[in-house]
């Protein structure tokens, strides 16, 4: 067994399986509630039944990881050599994941750290494979952390929603705010900003609305190196459009990723979403 320093995840963060497996990171799921069925993100609900749940207005929760499901992860990833593990997971703002990873690191067999990133999707998976690239080069726990963290803090999200009405739903998004947005039948436009998802903007129409993602993600871009991931959920055609246009206007494109967000976000988001991710190297 080789002896090193693991990282661990959770599944909101949208890796590609090739990045993971080629960095060892591993994932803790989160769960779907669908009904009265709890089904696990990435294994047992896929984006397009939890799309369709949604358009059909059957009602969807989500619920983090358990303590135990935690523990006995950082079990297996001790057994399998790691000497220590740093643990990043999604917003605390958001979800209570970080949380059961805390409990849970108290009574893990190797040293854990566990890290809220305050970010989400491939924000929080690009603080993830820095990490990984960190324990790679012989980086300890806290090197890895570190980079983690410096990579979180040049990394910015933002979101395109066809309504409110889901993250009002969900309590991620104030219904006053909901409100406003639907009696100006406007597009929103969101970040990600101290963990939290916040409006950004307020766009006439959805074509404006994107327009508006490309240019303030191509702003924040600049002409440094940077990677970029374009998120979607049911809207694969303006997710491909978008990275193009990207990819042709952002001259310090280093890595360029497109994918489907998983059922966690996409139950708090709703179908026709539309997410850019810049994180700076």
């Amino acid at each position: 067994m080789s002896r090193h320093v693991a990282i661990v995840t959770d599944s909101t963060a949208y890796l590609p399986q090739g990045t993971m497996e080629r960095h060892g990171i591993t994932a803790v799921p989160l769960t779907v509630v669908l009904g009265d069925r709890a089904l696990e993100e990435g294994t047992e609900i896929t984006a397009r039944s939890l799309a369709q749940a949604l358009q059909k207005r059957r009602p969807v929760t989500t619920s983090r990881p358990s303590p135990q499901a935690f523990a006995e992860h950082y079990r297996k990833v001790a057994e399998s050599g790691a000497t220590g593990i740093v643990s990043l997971h999604l917003s605390a703002e958001l979800s209570g994941t970080y949380d059961a990873a805390v409990v849970a690191a108290r009574e893990a067999p190797v040293p854990v750290r566990v890290v809220d990133t305050g970010m989400i999707a491939m924000a929080l998976g690009f603080c993830a494979v820095a990490a990984a690239e960190a324990a790679e080069t012989g980086g300890t726990v806290d090197e890895a952390v570190t980079a983690a963290e410096k990579r979180a803090a040049g990394t910015a999200a933002y979101f395109y929603v066809d309504t409110l009405d889901y993250l009002r739903r969900g309590g991620r998004i104030g219904a006053a705010q909901a409100l406003l947005g639907s009696a100006l039948a406007v597009k929103p436009l969101l970040k990600l900003d101290g963990g939290r998802i916040e409006p950004l903007e307020k766009v006439r129409t959805a074509s404006r609305a994107i327009a508006r993602l490309e240019e303030i993600a191509a702003d924040r871009a600049g002409s440094a190196p940077v990677d970029i991931a374009v998120h979607h959920l049911s809207a694969p055609d303006r997710a491909s459009a978008l990275a193009d246009r990207l990819r042709a206007r952002v001259t310090g494109l280093a890595e360029l990723h497109v994918s489907e967000v998983g059922a966690v976000i996409g139950a708090h988001t709703g179908p026709g979403l539309l997410g850019v991710v810049v994180s700076a190297r």
